[in-house]
């Protein structure tokens, strides 16, 4: 198993994309007609306990295993290929400039000579992947290199999940490439192929708030914030007197009382608008670029009622919720008006199962 392995243009037998994220698990299987198009054939989730995993560290590993078990047999899904994803916070990512035409042993020479220069562990402990990503765009003879690495430890950790729920990993990605591949393709769907768009991402988290920025498929600004879902479900639990479990349940539910919309709900959702706005006012003053094309909001919390209207309000720029499942087909076993209220929150998910495809 590597990072980014389809990335260097292989091939692979079905599988499934797991997403394992501080809050759940999300499983994503996709197919393919004849003329190309997506079928999206199952999807499932299941819920984590807080404390389960922080930080991308798994916590609770036999807990995490059973609820990974849960969502295979909740999805139905036969296949046991799986590709999975490291947090970008485990994951040491670096672009190099290589010679071109250099053999794949004299590449592997290099990249671990480069790599000693950025990694602050001995290469004994890191797990150490590289993909050649083109031409080199500053530089004539040369190629550019991206070079991932990440403590052998993490990366066992989500290979024996993998294994203890009965599934054979195959690739072994980062969050951050998997919703991009996932966004690529939809940034493709907007106006003028979206060629010349910039599209700020927001990624919205239990705990973090991820933005990225985008731009022909570069990516050209990257962010974490401490502001997620976990804190609606914080105030619900303090109003009512729940626990956060209880909390949790009940909002995912809409089994709130009465008050929840006026006293809770409109005050987070302004709140949250308030921080995408100040998010993006921080990627102006630090940048050249005083304006973004589209504003997308991905994540269960991103289907808030009134949250993508009031982002265009307070920001000024057009805002849309993700759905990455958008003109695909369904398999049977969808049950559409489900996937509908949970889509955003598959973005990972599909982008994982979307490497199937990668070429």
């Amino acid at each position: 198993m590597s990072f980014l392995d389809t990335l260097l243009g292989r091939t692979h037998p079905p599988m499934i994309g797991l997403d394992i994220s501080s809050s759940s698990v999300k499983l994503v299987e996709l197919g393919q007609d004849e003329s190309g198009k997506f079928i999206l054939e199952r999807f499932a989730s299941e819920s984590f306990e807080k404390g389960w995993i922080v930080d991308g560290q798994i916590e609770k590993f036999e807990e995490v295993a059973d609820a990974v078990r849960r969502v295979i047999v909740k999805s139905g899904t036969k296949s046991r290929d799986v590709v999975m994803a490291m947090p970008q916070s485990a994951v040491i990512t670096k672009k190099i400039m290589l010679p071109a035409g250099l053999r794949e042993e004299e590449l592997e020479v290099q990249v671990e000579s480069e790599a000693n220069q950025y990694i602050p562990f001995s290469l004994d402990e890191v797990s150490l992947d590289f993909c050649v990503i083109g031409p080199s765009p500053t530089s004539v003879g040369d190629v550019e290199v991206l070079i991932a690495a990440s403590r052998k430890d993490r990366v066992q950790d989500r290979q024996g999940l993998a294994e203890a729920a009965g599934l054979r990993p195959v690739v072994l990605d980062i969050e951050a490439h998997a919703s991009r591949l996932a966004m690529s393709r939809l940034v493709r769907a907007l106006p003028n192929a979206g060629r010349d768009s910039l599209v700020a991402l927001f990624e919205i988290g239990a705990d973090t708030t991820s933005l990225k920025v985008l731009l022909d498929d570069e990516l050209l600004y990257d962010r974490d914030q401490a502001f997620g879902g976990s804190q609606l479900t914080q105030l619900i639990s303090r109003q009512y007197g729940f626990s956060f479990e209880e909390a949790e349940q009940k909002k995912l539910a809409s089994e709130l009382p009465d008050d929840y919309t006026s006293q809770i709900l409109a005050p987070f959702v302004d709140s949250l608008s308030q921080e995408i706005g100040r998010a993006l006012q921080y990627f102006f003053t630090s940048t050249p670029h005083h304006k973004v094309h589209y504003v997308m909001l991905a994540g269960g919390t991103a289907t808030l009622p009134g949250l993508k209207d009031r982002v265009t309000e307070l920001t000024g720029f057009a805002s849309k919720v993700v759905n990455p499942f958008d003109n695909m087909t369904f398999g049977s076993a969808v049950r559409e008006s489900k996937l509908y209220r949970e889509a955003p929150s598959y973005l990972t998910a599909c982008g994982l199962a979307m490497r199937r495809f990668a070429r």
